[in-house]
């Protein structure tokens, strides 16, 4: 069986995206109903997606090391099935905030788009990596690169999941730490801005 073909005329404003998602352990905690911050993130990254029209959006993934998931697409249905296989763990853990950047920058490098935006999504501190997120703003600035950055999770404590051999998966209460001064610089950096997001 066939469908045959069909044709759309898709009318673009010209926007390249690239959404790096953190899958870090701390990504788990549970101050997002009804999830945790990964599940919540992926769901609203889904919505987001689904509002634009005809720009080429990617996925970077990052923990203690950075990769692409999906490179720039037209194609959301295929973006969406990547997003959804995100989780935590796939990586080694820490969040390596410069070198999420330095990939996203390189996927976006040689674009030929009027605008080209990275959408970072974190709720650490950078730790790992050998790129750190200063430099990283300034290579993505001197290629024509706005950084939205987004730091998630409530102010003061979070219920996180820790694995106990005794009891099991049980809820732990731990600070949240959100490293807002370096995500502000990150944005001015490159013209972008920088949010709190602290439901969902």
């Amino acid at each position: 069986p066939q469908s045959g073909r069909t044709k759309e005329i898709v009318k673009t404003e010209g926007i390249d995206i690239m959404l790096v998602l953190d899958i870090s352990g701390s990504m788990a905690a549970e101050d997002f109903t009804p999830d945790n911050r990964l599940e919540v993130a992926k769901r609203v990254i889904k919505d987001f997606v689904g509002k634009r029209k005809g720009d080429r959006i990617g996925l970077v993934l990052f923990a203690g090391k950075s990769f692409t998931q999906c490179p720039l697409t037209v194609d959301y249905e295929v973006l969406n099935s990547f997003l959804e296989r995100a989780h935590i763990g796939q990586v080694e853990d820490g969040t390596a905030i410069g070198m999420a950047l330095a990939t996203a920058t390189n996927r976006l490098r040689e674009s030929k788009a009027k605008s080209k935006i990275i959408i970072l999504l974190t709720d650490g501190v950078n730790n790992a990596g050998e790129v750190d997120p200063a430099t990283a703003a300034k290579l993505a600035a001197g290629v024509g690169i706005k950084v939205y950055s987004v730091g998630a999770g409530t102010n003061g404590y979070a219920p996180v999941p820790v694995k106990d051999p005794l009891f099991g998966t049980r809820l732990v209460r731990m600070r949240v730490e959100i490293d807002e001064q370096t995500l502000q610089n990150v944005a001015d950096l490159t013209g972008g801005e920088y949010f709190r997001a602290t439901d969902t």
